[in-house]
């Protein structure tokens, strides 16, 4: 029996999600809970299992695609036996539809993907997870898994008996676009079989019918190809990604030659369009604007500024990395930076608070989930590390290394990134001395931490070349007003120029 797994919801109460790659492809086997494709949410990255044994039928929907919830993605052969719909008497009139389907592409590519959809049983038959009760003898809709069946008054068209198998492609079948061809010839038209159409021209047009997907068409448009000029190798002459990159990096050979591929006037139109680039805003970097458009217009920015002589924090950098209790964990100056947050935070609790907007109030927090921004390949996210106030200095470390790796690896969860209290952005490492950073959501302030830099510095009175950086302080002034922010920043100032005040103050 054929079954298809539907897009579910995460549990983050997102509508949508995008495809970002399969781990699976047609004719693999699969087992209950493997992990089959990876989807980016408005927040993160997750993976999702599959809920059967079995062996996949077939991708439905590529990589990079944007799909709904409850959208079938994949299709698996569990292996079971259901009645289907050319049975009996629902199997009759095959042969007056297949007639009418003859000549017509478009039917074709329809009658494919009615065979993705899975075939109700018959009257008697039992549905796994049932509870063993006949399924009653209406046609059924399918639902997200988890959910069992529900009953319809819908009914599907019988299964035409000519069609072809799922093809073993990992996508679903591909549009149908006409796209200006060459110019036309007395070539008689011929009839396109309904169930393997294939690009050719289309009879007294002069236009040729291409099958390529929108994403393949968009990255043709980009690029300047002209898909009327290329000979698809995916299912049915499909013209696939690869089909168009190879075709891009041969296309200025082929215009130089003037060989029979090249498509003059479509490249010369496409000329312009290379030197811009559309990005979909969608995924992290969509919420991740939404959120800091919010910050900005919601909360009263103010910014200050200090420059730290930082040479014995850079000191103790080296000697704690010498230390056994360091020996398997990443020591770098951040660290004792968050140190130093954190104890400013003790020592001036409003700074670590937020703004409820509804009761009126200033939420004072009495721990801290400190938030580290990150900046991905897909966007900025901004993970914390849960009660860090009450951390030992190598477990912070070691809480700093497994947030680094996991967000550099794309696998930060929602909650991971939930609940944070006060941030750290250090834009050092970007070769930057400083910045007005953005509040994340719900936070009153967010310290920016500079490069590090060799710098002339007067030190008891002689010009001396010190390790200085830049700190820039964000915070929320309905909050936090200019002597609180000034007070805690110097502080933290302080206790880099000389990290025994951590000690004497912690």
């Amino acid at each position: 029996m054929r079954r298809e797994f539907k897009l579910p919801d995460v549990g983050e109460g997102l509508t949508e999600a995008e495809i970002v790659r399969w781990h699976v492809r047609p004719g693999d086997e699969v087992k209950v809970n493997q992990i089959v494709v990876e989807i980016e949410t408005a927040k993160s990255i997750v993976e999702l299992p599959i809920p059967w044994d079995g062996v996949v039928a077939g991708v439905l929907v590529e990589e990079g695609r944007t799909v709904d919830v409850g959208t079938p993605i994949v299709a698996v052969d569990t292996g079971g036996e259901a009645g289907g719909p050319d049975q009996g008497p629902a199997g009759q009139g095959v042969a007056d539809r297949n007639r009418a389907d003859q000549g017509s592409a478009d039917q074709g590519l329809k009658a494919l993907a009615d065979d993705m959809v899975p075939r109700p049983p018959e009257e008697g038959a039992v549905e796994p997870g049932a509870h063993g009760s006949p399924a009653p003898k209406e046609e059924r809709q399918a639902v997200l898994v988890g959910y069992g069946v529900k009953t319809g008054a819908s009914k599907r068209r019988p299964r035409k008996q000519q069609a072809e198998p799922i093809p073993a492609a990992p996508v679903a079948n591909p549009a149908r676009v006409e796209v200006p061809g060459p110019a036309p010839t007395a070539r008689p038209a011929e009839p396109v079989p309904a169930a393997a159409p294939a690009a050719g021209v289309v009879a007294g047009s002069g236009r040729v019918a291409v099958l390529a997907k929108p994403p393949v068409r968009k990255l043709a448009k980009d690029l300047g190809v002209d898909l009327a000029t290329l000979t698809g190798t995916g299912p049915q002459g499909s013209i696939t990604r690869d089909d168009v990159h190879a075709a891009a990096q041969g296309g200025l050979q082929g215009d130089l030659q003037g060989g029979p591929q090249a498509a003059p006037e479509p490249v010369r139109q496409a000329g312009p369009q290379r030197r811009e680039e559309r990005v979909p805003v969608k995924g992290v970097r969509k919420m991740t604007a939404q959120a800091m458009v919010a910050s900005a217009f919601t909360a009263p920015h103010v910014t200050e500024f200090l420059q730290v002589d930082v040479t014995e924090t850079m000191e103790a950098v080296r000697r704690l990395r010498a230390l056994p209790d360091f020996a398997e964990v990443k020591v770098s100056p951040l660290l004792l930076v968050c140190r130093a947050l954190l104890t400013g935070v003790r020592r001036y609790p409003m700074i670590n608070s937020s703004w409820d907007e509804a009761a009126q109030e200033i939420v004072v927090k009495h721990y801290v989930n400190l938030g580290i921004a990150a900046a991905t390949p897909r966007g900025l996210v901004v993970p914390n590390i849960k009660d860090a106030h009450a951390l030992p200095l190598p477990e912070l470390a070691r809480q700093l290394g497994a947030l680094a790796e996991t967000a550099r690896a794309g696998r930060t969860q929602p909650a991971e990134m939930a609940g944070g209290t006060i941030t750290i952005t250090n834009v050092g490492v970007f070769g930057v001395d400083a910045g007005t950073p953005i509040l994340n959501p719900g936070e009153s302030a967010i310290l920016a931490f500079g490069q590090v830099r060799d710098m002339p510095w007067v030190v008891d009175g002689e010009l001396a070349v010190r390790k200085v950086t830049t700190l820039a302080l964000s915070f929320d002034h309905r909050i936090v007003d200019g002597e609180l922010g000034s007070m805690f920043l110097r502080d933290v100032g302080a206790m880099l120029e000389d990290p025994l005040r951590m000690l004497a103050w912690g």
